[in-house]
């Protein structure tokens, strides 16, 4: 706690070099791990907390403390107690066992080895025991181990390369790279021991993008950022080794500080049951208070009389004080409305369902060897009713790997097949891809399928060869070639990297540079060009060029860019290029590739002279140095010459756009929260088809200020309303509301389709307390949300928003550190178990290796769970309250004296035997539709989101049934059996075959109405009823033995009486009789409402049963091609300052250490309209209901 308290102080911090004395006096915490909740000493008292902090848990142990007191009891104690530690402890042992499995995974991290600088030399030491000021070595391929700022490397200047992977999702390397005071340090251990600066930085905290800090040596003061620091979670690639200094270790690291809180996560129905044990309570108290008045008045009025007859141990001679004691004997009787067994046979339900999950072989992905895993047993029904998603976009709806795809050279498409008429033939697996062997140094996974290029590339077309040195000079990559023919790659953006790669399988290998000199490979003829500048890419040119000199001496400029910058700087001539490459370019972004152009110009040796002038003057001024190098970039980035475009393909994750597609069907919202820029995730946006060309608008926000936020907001709400007031028909979206005292959002419907996209910057005004519920109103009135460089808390602070106010269900998905927040704030959190990393899986609930996988996880397994927990709680209310309420009618029969209907034995044997597993069968394996038709008619995943199959409506209904159902069991025997004779003459009305019959009238009963409720039958559901009614009559005859009898007399006092009773003819009638009175009414309810007002889950199940009995061939959605004019930007994940680190030669090395890269294979892409979606449901309902009601029934 004084740790605790110490961080939230915490103001700033202060650490120095090789002194532990000096740092430990902060109380700074040491580089282990904890996620997990329990110890052994705390495990028993925190769980037990917990376990009853659920209202039925209390109310049993309540319950159990009455049972105690032998004045009120008429049961005895272990019929509560016993199911009492069973559920506590069932629970127990799963929390536990979740627990060790955390306890596991941080001892594997904790106990992983570091070098440690100590005492002038490297010693090995565990992770756990790094502290702050420590000085770490790291080698390559190695996970950092805490948040260090960088002292020196193995590459030249202090560079080093890191993989951020397993914080932002990012698989390309990022630079970071040392100050050039501590760089000289290099590997030598005694001067690194000598080393005694401080760092003062600001304290911890969860912003991964900046690191604001000073160092401290030799009087001397260095600035420090982000640049300079190695964060836990990243591993150093493609260098020897380097050494750091810890700043932040353990917890406080940014990595920890994004991973939150671990949050306790209930269910709505969890929440709603609590609700009603609490209404039921009140209720038992009601029914218990009218039978002690009733005792009461009847102790009073007749009691003394009839102690003559039944005298009683002990007189009570106050009859209010009998009616206090006959009070809680009742509500010990009546406690069964809601048995204990209730909550075992939920965990034992919920534990099925993810099993389920885990062992469904289509959430499988057999690349990886990567499961579904339900991390989790206690959300499963709440994936039926997911209505917001929010989703991180790079490893989560992309592979965040590039692909080239098609291009545009001189005015002719590439990349496209025709068959021998010209027609385009669409590309499949079984398209045979270009051959270039030709090209020894081709990288072998790369795929194109037009073999006209390479024919224009033999044939020396002039344009052709331009376009692929462009490709091949234009550009940051860094290369290494391991061995004869492997080149390997180093890019900071896969753009660039699918780039170059295309223009060494075409041919112009790019081999090597120096900051002076680029080097390739053209057509098998080395040529070396001289760099004579970088012009570098930025957010605001969106484009970068390269000025070389060609062996023979000609000067060149290549800029490749967004095609709308670069066609404002074409030379005239260039216009009617123009205008086929522009439609070119619509035609790409309309598949949803990344486009570029591309153009060059001839420079003159006294112009490029004149301009270097003009280009070092600006870089080397004190004032405005930006603004004039972009002045100088714009005087020679002019009257270029286009050669063509090029196509990049950002390839989704296999299914993304059907997937989407069906979850929008089913009426759940998809907000797509993501780090990345605007462009790149406007890009995916209509790769996915959530952005369309057919939207009446996209709301745009990115303003900077609290005005122009509220400004543009104001502006999209006036649009959206203006324009739904003229516009009647379209898509329309109603949201609930919260109670008018939480000043929620209103409910809007708008007519139209509408998205809105809003930068990080904006977003941080929108969500102030002022502003939130204006853009939550625009946003939920928007098809399509966009949040777009946003930080970890503010994917956070989304959800909360929408929790907040919405009464709504929501689900995260994400693959990284950064979505860790956004994960656990969700009701839902969902991890992607990628190539990207695992930290998200840590923290998730459910993981699973593909995004697609989410539409079987809520249309299926969300969905049948929540109409299998619905349909068992409706069941579970009813047949207690039909068992227990028999009670009830008895006491005014028998002078209110607490006396049981049943027999004891059979009260403790019905809920946990009799009618325990037909219940469990039909909460574990009951569908209504199957699993095609789950996904098919994605409507029928609605009722789950609006709460239909169980609330409070439902509950009474259920209680409406089963006081019906007691009232039959108790008076048709107690009518049939009033001075009634048997077959021998004798009288049969006496108590104990009274209680046999109705015991046995109620377990056929139950039986009968779970086969009504039963949809999906299964060997293991017969086996279940039948078996349960077998062991109800085995168990019956053998307690009414003679055998058992003799030996506890005392016990089981009922002898030969279900043999004298179940012999007549007369019972069974009056059985029959009870059975027919209970059901019939049900049945023909469940008859007229399927007849007159069949729902779409019955038309389904008509149509399923339909398609068994014709077996038809299976109906298959079409799959249609979407456009959309969108264009992409250019070089999305690029970033500003690679072009003066190359020419710096910072980055340049003699020895390279090995490395590896990579690009899958190429998926196919291929999408389905969302309307033609909907008009085949439409389509299919119509046709397959169309005929006379009677017929179908």
């Amino acid at each position: 706690m004084i740790c605790r308290e110490a961080k939230v102080l915490e103001e700033e911090r202060r650490v120095k070099a090789n002194d532990r004395d000096y740092n430990e006096k902060f109380n700074y915490a040491n580089n282990a791990i904890k996620t997990s909740k329990y110890n052994v000493i705390t495990f028993l008292p925190i769980n037990l907390f917990e376990q009853f902090q659920r209202v039925a848990n209390a109310y049993f142990l309540f319950l159990l403390i009455l049972q105690l007191i032998p004045e009120i009891s008429s049961l005895s104690w272990f019929t509560t107690i016993v199911p009492l530690v069973l559920v506590l402890t069932i629970t127990a042992v799963k929390d536990a066992t979740d627990d060790y499995f955390r306890h596991k995974t941080d001892n594997q991290v904790n106990n992983r080895q570091s070098q440690v600088l100590r005492g002038g030399k490297l010693q090995n030491e565990k992770w756990m025991n790094v502290r702050a000021g420590d000085i770490i070595r790291l080698e390559n391929n190695q996970f950092v181990v805490a948040d260090m700022l960088l002292l020196s490397s193995s590459e030249p200047h202090g560079l080093c390369y890191v993989e951020t992977a397993e914080l932002d999702g990012e698989t390309n390397l990022k630079v970071r790279q040392a100050l050039p005071v501590t760089a000289d340090l290099g590997e030598n251990v005694s001067t690194l021991a000598e080393f005694d600066g401080e760092v003062a930085c600001e304290p911890p905290n969860n912003k991964l993008d900046k690191f604001t800090g000073t160092l401290i040596w030799k009087d001397c003061k260095y600035s420090l950022n982000n640049g300079k620091m190695l964060l836990r979670g990243c591993v150093l690639r493609n260098t020897e080794w380097c050494f750091g200094m810890v700043i932040f270790a353990g917890p406080d690291t940014k990595l920890m500080q994004n991973s939150g809180k671990t949050k306790f996560k209930r269910t709505s129905i969890d929440r709603l049951m609590n609700t009603l044990v609490l209404w039921i309570f009140g209720f038992l108290t009601c029914m218990g208070i009218i039978l002690a008045i009733g005792n009461s008045i009847w102790e009073y009025q007749v009691g003394s009389r009839f102690r003559v007859y039944l005298s009683w141990d002990e007189v009570v001679n106050s009859s209010v004080f009998s009616g206090f004691l006959t009070f809680w004997s009742y509500i010990i009787i009546l406690n069964t409305v809601v048995p204990i067994s209730l909550y075992v046979s939920v965990e034992v339900i919920r534990l099925g369902h993810s099993y389920f999950i885990n062992w469904d072989r289509k959430m499988y992905y057999a690349k990886r060897g990567t499961p579904a895993e339900a991390k989790t047993t206690t959300l499963n029904e709440e994936l039926g009713q997911i209505e917001y998603i929010f989703s991180d976009k790079t490893g989560t709806l992309t592979q965040n790997i590039m692909t080239f795809n098609k291009c545009s050279i001189n005015g002719r498409v590439y990349g496209e097949v025709r068959d021998e008429l010209g027609r385009k033939v669409e590309i499949t697996e079984k398209t045979p891809p270009v051959d270039f062997s030709f090209n020894p140094l081709a990288d072998r996974r790369f795929h194109f399928y037009d073999r006209s290029l390479i024919e224009s590339i033999k044939l020396e077309d002039h344009h052709v060869h331009e376009f692929f040195r462009l490709l091949s000079l234009c550009h940051t990559v860094m290369t290494e070639e391991k061995n004869a023919g492997e080149l390997v790659y180093q890019v900071q953006s896969p753009d660039e990297g699918a780039l170059v790669t295309a223009a060494r399988n075409f041919g112009f290998i790019f081999k090597s540079r120096t900051p002076e000199t680029i080097t390739v490979e053209e057509m098998g003829k080395t040529v070396t060009y001289q760099l004579l500048a970088i012009l570098d890419f930025n957010n605001v040119r969106k484009r970068m060029s390269v000025i070389v000199r060609n062996p023979d001496g000609h000067i060149k400029l290549y800029c490749k860019g967004a095609d709308t910058i670069l066609f404002e700087r074409l030379h005239a001539s260039s216009e009617e290029l123009m205008s086929v490459t522009s439609d070119h370019l619509n035609e790409f972004a309309g598949e949803g590739l990344r486009t570029l152009a591309l153009a060059y110009k001839d420079l003159s040796e006294e112009y490029l002279k004149w301009w270097l002038n003009i280009h070092h003057d600006a870089s080397t001024a004190i004032e405005n140095r930006e603004e004039r190098l972009a002045a100088a970039y714009e005087e020679i980035e002019s009257n270029m010459m286009l050669l063509g475009a090029t196509a990049i393909e950002d390839k989704l994750q296999e299914g993304v756009t059907e997937t989407i597609a069906s979850l929008l069907l089913a009426n759940i919202k998809l907000w797509i929260l993501t780090g990345d820029k605007q462009e790149t995730a406007m890009n995916i946006g209509y790769s996915c088809h959530m952005l369309t060309d057919d939207m009446n608008d996209i709301f745009i926000v990115s303003g900077r200020t609290v005005a122009e936020v509220r400004e543009e907001l104001r502006k999209a709400k006036e649009c959206t309303f203006g324009q739904s007031r003229h516009i009647y028909n379209g898509h329309q979206f109603s949201e609930k509301t919260r109670d008018a005292k939480l000043e929620s959002v209103y409910e809007e419907t708008v007519t139209g389709e509408y998205a809105l996209v809003i930068n990080g910057h904006s977003l941080a005004h929108a969500l102030e307390a002022d502003m939130e519920k204006e853009f939550l109103e625009i946003a939920c009135m928007c098809k399509t949300v966009i949040c777009c460089r946003v930080t970890p808390l503010q994917k956070a602070q989304v959800v909360e928003l929408v929790k907040k106010y919405k009464r709504a269900v929501t689900l995260a998905i994400g693959d990284g550190a950064n979505d860790i927040s956004m994960i656990k704030s969700a009701h839902i959190g969902v991890g992607i178990s990628g190539q990207e990393g695992m930290q998200a899986v840590l923290a998730s609930d459910y993981s699973f290796a593909q995004f697609r996988y989410l539409q079987r996880l809520l249309l299926v397994h969300g969905r049948w769970s929540y109409f299998r927990m619905c349909k068992f709680l409706c069941y579970f209310f009813y047949k207690n309250f039909a068992f227990t309420l028999v009670h009830f009618w008895f006491g005014f029969f028998c002078g209110f004296s607490a006396q049981t209907v049943y027999d004891q034995w059979f009260i403790t044997l019905f809920n946990i035997v009799y009618t325990s597993l037909p219940v469990l069968a039909m909460g574990l394996f009951d569908q209504d539709v199957n699993e095609q038709n789950c996904m098919d008619y994605t409507k029928l995943y609605e009722p789950g989101q609006l709460n239909l199959l169980f609330n409070k409506r439902r509950f009474f209904i259920c209680i409406a049934h089963g006081i019906y159902t007691s009232f039959a069991l108790f008076f048709v025997p107690f009518g049939a059996f009033f001075n009634t004779v048997g077959e021998d003459g004798k009288h049969i009305a006496d108590y104990q075959s009274f209680a046999v019959t109705v015991a046995t009238s109620l377990v056929i009963v139950v039986s009968v109405q779970i086969g009504l409720d039963t949809s999906y039958w299964t060997a293991i559901n017969h086996f279940f009823i039948w078996g349960s009614l077998a062991v109800y009559f085995s168990i019956l005859f053998a307690m009414h033995g003679d055998g058992i009898f003799d030996i506890f007399p005392s016990h089981f006092p009922f002898v030969g009486n279900a043999r004298n009773s179940l012999s007549q003819k007369c019972v069974w009638l009056v059985i029959f009789l009870t059975t027919v009175i209970c059901v019939i009414p049900v049945l023909t309810y469940r008859f007229l409402k399927v007849d007159l007002s069949p729902t779409l889950n019955d038309k389904v199940r008509y149509l399923q049963q339909a398609k068994k009995r014709r077996k038809p061939l299976e109906n298959r959605m079409r799959r249609v091609h979407r456009t959309s004019s969108r264009r992409s930007g250019y070089a999305f994940a690029h970033q500003e300052g690679y072009g003066e680190l190359i020419t710096s030669g910072k980055n340049m090395r003699m020895n390279d250490p090995q490395s590896s890269s990579g690009l899958a294979k190429t998926m196919l892409s291929s999408t389905s309209w969302i309307e033609n979606l909907r008009k085949k449901t439409a389509e299919n309902f119509q046709n397959s209901f169309s005929s006379d009601k009677t017929s179908k029934l």
